[in-house]
């Protein structure tokens, strides 16, 4: 297992961006980081060693850019201003991030999957419902999925499509459709300490993606299973294992 530390330009944003990629060859996946927003995280906190077996066997590539999440949703200003960032980031990602991985894997049309804990979950559930044509689905772990629980300073249209909770109910037609077509979404929370209001969430959003007929598995681990990387790192390696 290689690793990389990369700075890539981001016209979007403005500046070049930290980006950690893991593996030689395999499915390309997106880490999303949590709160604390940086790029080296899964590799600090031996989410990347975990995965090990995964690396051995070519069935991954990691690519974990930093977030700009103190700018967005725990982020102080106004509302406009940090839904302005919050889609800066996601120019980021589509425009900047995804074609560089498409050049690094030599395919220049691969789909990827998106996975994080926390936040990470919540940005990769994002990822998956509103670019399902890039996003061919995600692995969200411990997240919270009610973004008015995160964005304060009222609502907007924009603040509307980055809270699954809000938007996803409300999808019909073709739109749902294209969401239904292309992409997964597995949910996976724990019973344990600290997960608390993961747990209604991430069980709400299954609720809603059974509903809407969006292909999906919900796991909800046993009151063993804490928010912490010690458990992150069996339901990454559990699951990863299955959709790579």
């Amino acid at each position: 297992m290689t690793a990389r530390h990369l700075l890539l330009d981001s016209p979007a944003l403005g500046r070049r961006v930290h980006v950690w990629c893991f593996g030689v060859v395999g499915t390309p996946v997106i880490v999303f980081p949590s709160n604390a927003g940086v790029a080296h995280e899964w590799r600090e906190s031996g989410m990347v060693d975990a995965l090990g077996p995964l690396f051995a066997a070519g069935r991954i590539k990691l690519y974990c850019p930093e977030s700009n999440i103190s700018q967005t949703f725990s982020g102080e200003g106004s509302l406009e201003a940090r839904m302005h960032q919050h889609h800066l980031y996601e120019r980021f990602i589509l425009e900047t991030l995804v074609p560089f991985i498409q050049k690094d894997t030599h395919q220049p049309h691969v789909r990827v999957l998106a996975t994080g804990c926390s936040m990470g979950a919540m940005l990769s559930s994002l990822f998956a419902l509103k670019h399902p044509e890039v996003f061919r689905g995600a692995l969200c772990m411990s997240g919270r999925y009610r973004g008015a629980g995160f964005v304060r300073g009222g609502a907007s249209e924009a603040s509307y499509f980055n809270d699954p909770l809000a938007f996803l109910p409300n999808l019909d037609g073709a739109p749902l459709e294209r969401v239904r077509r292309q992409t997964h979404l597995t949910l996976v929370v724990g019973r344990g300490p600290f997960e608390n209001s993961c747990i209604p969430e991430t069980i709400e959003l299954g609720g809603w993606l059974r509903k809407k007929g969006v292909p999906h598995h919900l796991g909800v681990w046993g009151h063993d299973s804490r928010h912490e990387y010690s458990w992150w790192k069996r339901q990454a390696r559990h699951y990863l294992a299955q959709l790579t």
